[in-house]
């Protein structure tokens, strides 16, 4: 991607994290990104190509800063925990993209053109998590009882629910955080011993 079109995407989270996806318009965000809107609509073809990349354009960095670092691939349950738990993090990235999001969620409700891409993203969400749980089974850090699918559903949907609390300021970071925490054990059955 030209450096070009990541700062208009970055500018157009930006601007939807602070004003929401109604509140983007394509000449606040030519100035936010320091680009003419011509160039906006060269890359993009207009809003709802702006929307699709937008929303593209935060999945991945999510994708890019909940990578566990911490477990080594060989742990699937530890880097199902550490994924989800970084979504919850003081970051300005992970704050501005965790706000985007449910902008673009609370907006699909009346724009049914954001709603496929929405669905699309979070069935990748939830199908990485339900691999990440199966591959636990087969280690014996998960349950054998467990419903992957269901446990991943569960999971990815309180992620989003704590943080939206969070960034409302419904609730700290530490109880959210806190609230996961005691959901994996829930969901997954009792955590393994990782002494």
């Amino acid at each position: 991607m030209s450096d070009r079109r990541t700062l208009i995407l970055q500018a157009a989270t930006r601007v939807i994290a602070r004003r929401g996806v109604r509140g983007l318009r394509v000449e606040e965000l030519a100035a936010e990104a320091g680009v003419s809107t011509a160039l906006i609509y060269y890359h993009f073809g207009g809003r709802a190509g702006l929307m699709r990349h937008t929303l593209e354009f935060i999945s991945n960095r999510a994708e890019r800063y909940t990578e566990p670092e911490a477990c080594p691939e060989s742990e699937p349950r530890a880097h199902l925990e550490e994924m989800l738990l970084l979504e919850l993090q003081e970051a300005p990235d992970v704050v501005e993209n965790s706000t985007a999001w449910g902008e673009l969620r609370a907006t699909a409700v009346f724009d049914p053109s954001l709603r496929e891409q929405l669905r699309e993203s979070t069935e990748e969400w939830i199908e990485y998590a339900t691999g990440l749980i199966r591959q636990a089974q087969e280690a014996g850090t998960v349950a054998d009882h467990v419903v992957a699918v269901d446990a991943a559903e569960r999971l990815t949907a309180l992620v989003e629910g704590l943080s939206e609390r969070w960034l409302s300021g419904s609730a700290t970071l530490t109880r959210v955080r806190e609230v996961l925490g005691g959901a994996f054990e829930m969901e997954l059955g009792p955590a393994p011993d990782r002494t």
